[in-house]
């Protein structure tokens, strides 16, 4: 059986596009079938032909393949999350941004991944989702998911959010605030981080609570089980709106006296391990953590140079 992938790129980024046709003559070649969005297969002089595959409908493109491959930074990365989810197949990424988080590959290394991608020679690894609910009187209002992080931020940069905040329906604190984030462990490397969250190992089932530039004596980060009930009531006295994103991609706006609810994702989403290099590896790569001096207990093994990415970063 004829196997099929789908190619997501940037449209807009000229190094992208470059990558993008070397990869789809080279997977077509190896008699890869290769399926790209419309905007992305006009960016690259492309035809629809017996090998590739071009989707009018956006939400078409990933039907019969087996892998998402994204060349790109994060968020075309957390872009390609969307397709790969949709499907439920593995996704994988080659960096072409800054850090790269989420990619599993370099572009240096790209010949050598395409080679794993045709010989189907990867491990999937399953990391959890968020999904969420916003309600507003009881009334749902907008349901969503994310890898990365579910955040409630203020609309307006003048005005604190006030919100209150329930784990497993019981109330936890009340903070005038940025905002809060509620984050995976994928995530925790992420906008989690940037806001002061710890670094969770993505083994770890659980997920993280962060609010953003509280203003309160006791607002800490908190680490919490992964079958937890959180919510985020946003005090109907509250002057101007907020605003949920998920991922930093899809938002919805929330007036005040929106409640947002969220819980363990039922779906996971599958990435495609080209390597069994340990997490800690990929965080000194990724952060350029200073190791000198280390010596070790005489017996460790050598990182395989650009196969191995971090966890998922904010676009």
């Amino acid at each position: 059986m004829t196997r099929r992938i789908l190619l997501v790129a940037h449209p807009r980024r000229p190094e992208a596009l470059t990558v993008a046709k070397a990869v789809v003559e080279r997977l077509t070649a190896l008699g890869i079938e290769v399926s790209l969005q419309a905007d992305e297969a006009q960016a690259l002089d492309l035809k629809d032909s017996a090998r590739v595959h071009i989707a009018s409908k956006e939400e078409q493109v990933a039907e019969g393949c087996d892998l998402v491959v994204v060349l790109g930074g994060d968020g075309t990365i957390l872009r390609g999350a969307e397709f790969a989810r949709r499907v439920d197949v593995p996704l994988l990424g080659v960096n072409l941004g800054h850090v790269g988080f989420l990619a599993e590959a370099e572009r240096d290394h790209l010949h050598a991944t395409v080679e794993h991608i045709a010989n189907n020679d990867y491990a999937v690894e399953e990391r959890m989702t968020l999904h969420v609910d916003a309600r507003l009187h009881g009334e749902l209002i907008a349901s969503s998911w994310a890898l990365n992080e579910v955040s409630v931020e203020k609309a307006a940069r003048e005005r604190m959010l006030e919100v209150t905040v329930e784990v497993d329906g019981r109330p936890l604190s009340s903070w005038g605030c940025d905002g809060v984030i509620v984050s995976t462990p994928t995530g925790s490397t992420a906008y989690a981080f940037s806001a002061g969250g710890p670094v969770v190992w993505p083994q770890v089932q659980a997920m993280l609570l962060v609010p953003s530039a509280a203003h309160a004596l006791f607002a800490r980060p908190l680490v919490l089980g992964p079958d937890t009930h959180l919510a985020v009531e946003i005090k109907a006295a509250t002057e101007g709106a907020g605003v949920m994103w998920c991922d930093g991609r899809r938002h919805v706006d929330l007036p005040p006296g929106a409640r947002i609810e969220v819980r363990r994702g039922i779906r996971p989403i599958r990435l495609a391990r080209l390597t069994s290099a340990p997490f800690t590896d990929r965080l000194v790569a990724k952060f350029n953590l200073s190791v000198e001096g280390w010596r070790g207990n005489g017996d460790t093994a050598t990182p395989v140079d650009g196969v191995g990415g971090g966890e998922g970063a904010r676009p």
